[in-house]
């Protein structure tokens, strides 16, 4: 569940304060799908879809902090927790600016929470509401039961996430360690790389680590500050 934040949004679905347009590093291949997500007027809806890829649970977050930072009504549904809140939480989020479903594939092959998108999508359709929906796969791909839903899903503006290189990943760890406040030397970003799990959210914990490692010690960051706080 993403993590509580002071914003809270209609029906009471928590954001991560971090999760800002900002904070994101957009690759060339996915400058498209990030400035469509951010256009004025844009797409009514918008599938995006990437390989399990973190970045979408980031980019749907950031759409809702620009909406009710610009005094509009969101909701950011991670469906991975639909446990957590129930399919009811669907009803009426037509009177809402925006809708933001990720994890879509945690729904599939759930009669209730199937039937209940299909009617939230129609009354949203009816509406001036803008939707967002994310998944690891292309919609479809989804293991959907109900036809019209399935068809429903594939009817918007379709866009995929791509994963990033390594030389994306270093301008990403430099970007977001700016944002934390410290510099990250090009050589300390690569040596990372070399050493860590490449994946983008295995190198945002070890971003944490060395945030409050440098925080803590007053020291800059290097190689062997490096070493030393991972063990490596």
């Amino acid at each position: 569940m993403p993590v509580s934040s002071p914003h809270q949004l209609t029906l009471g679905v928590g954001l991560d304060d971090d999760a800002q347009f900002e904070n994101f590093f957009t690759s060339s291949d996915n400058q498209q799908l990030v400035d469509c997500l951010q256009l004025p007027g844009g797409e009514r809806y918008l599938y995006l879809w990437g390989h399990g890829s973190p970045g979408l649970s980031h980019l749907l977050q950031a759409a809702c902090h620009t909406v009710t930072a610009d005094g509009g009504t969101a909701i950011y549904l991670p469906l991975a927790d639909k446990q957590l809140f129930g399919a009811q939480i669907l009803q009426g989020v037509e009177t809402l600016s925006l809708v933001c479903i990720d994890d879509i594939d945690a729904m599939a092959a759930d009669e209730e929470w199937e039937a209940a998108l299909f009617t939230a999508f129609n009354t949203i359709r009816d509406s001036r509401t803008r939707l967002l929906i994310a998944g690891k796969m292309a919609p479809q791909h989804l293991a959907i039961n109900l036809p019209d839903l399935h068809s429903r899903l594939q009817s918007g503006l379709i866009l995929q996430l791509k994963a990033l290189n390594d030389d994306d990943k270093l301008q990403a760890l430099q970007l977001r360690a700016r944002k934390r406040g410290f510099d990250m030397p090009a050589a300390v970003g690569e040596y990372i790389l070399l050493r860590a799990e490449r994946s983008f959210s295995a190198l945002m914990l070890i971003l944490d680590e060395l945030d409050r490692t440098t925080l803590q010690q007053q020291r800059k960051l290097t190689v062997p500050l490096v070493k030393s706080t991972l063990g490596w």
